[in-house]
């Protein structure tokens, strides 16, 4: 089975450098730009609406990308980090941000940039993570600002998912 799937004459659109790994699904209206990855079975249904996801973004394992019906798209900037088993649902994350694992992020959350939501949290919907900040809980609350490590280390994560996903192309 294809792993791009078309829906309703909306075809997914990838930049020729994105990686998407064995068993993903990327079905519809979706946008993914150069550089980024989409890691083993993961789901990005822009069947509903659209999503677009930046440059250098990688998308891990068993996260499941979605939409809400003519309501709210899904926007992914560029340079984030989608942990493992994450649910991104008609939210928007901006620049530079880091969606820790397992984390669930609702319809028209904001996840403004240089932020990092916590391995776990719940972050409901209409919530906004303001700039640099960090979130977490169920449901989430800010915490602090980010230091200057956290802040260095959510572009050292990019920059590893676009090394891991040149080995995968070139072993």
């Amino acid at each position: 089975m294809s792993q791009l799937i078309p829906f309703k004459g909306h075809h997914p659109k990838l930049g020729p450098s994105v990686f998407v790994a064995q068993g993903a699904r990327i079905v519809g209206n979706v946008e993914i730009g150069e550089e980024s990855s989409v890691w083993f079975n993961t789901v990005i249904r822009g069947d509903v609406n659209s999503v677009r996801i930046g440059t250098r973004t990688n998308i891990q394992d068993n996260s499941v990308l979605h939409v809400t019906h003519e309501k709210y798209p899904l926007r992914v900037g560029s340079n984030v980090t989608v942990g493992h088993s994450v649910v991104l649902h008609g939210c928007s994350v901006e620049d530079n941000c880091l969606i820790g694992m397992g984390s669930v992020i609702l319809d028209d959350a904001k996840i403004c940039r240089y932020s990092i939501v916590a391995a776990g949290s719940l972050v409901l919907e209409h919530f906004e993570v303001p700039e640099g900040m960090l979130a977490a809980g169920s449901p989430a609350v800010i915490k602090r600002p980010l230091t200057a490590a956290e802040r260095d280390g959510l572009s050292r994560s990019a920059d590893n998912y676009v090394r891991y996903a040149a080995g995968y192309r070139n072993p």
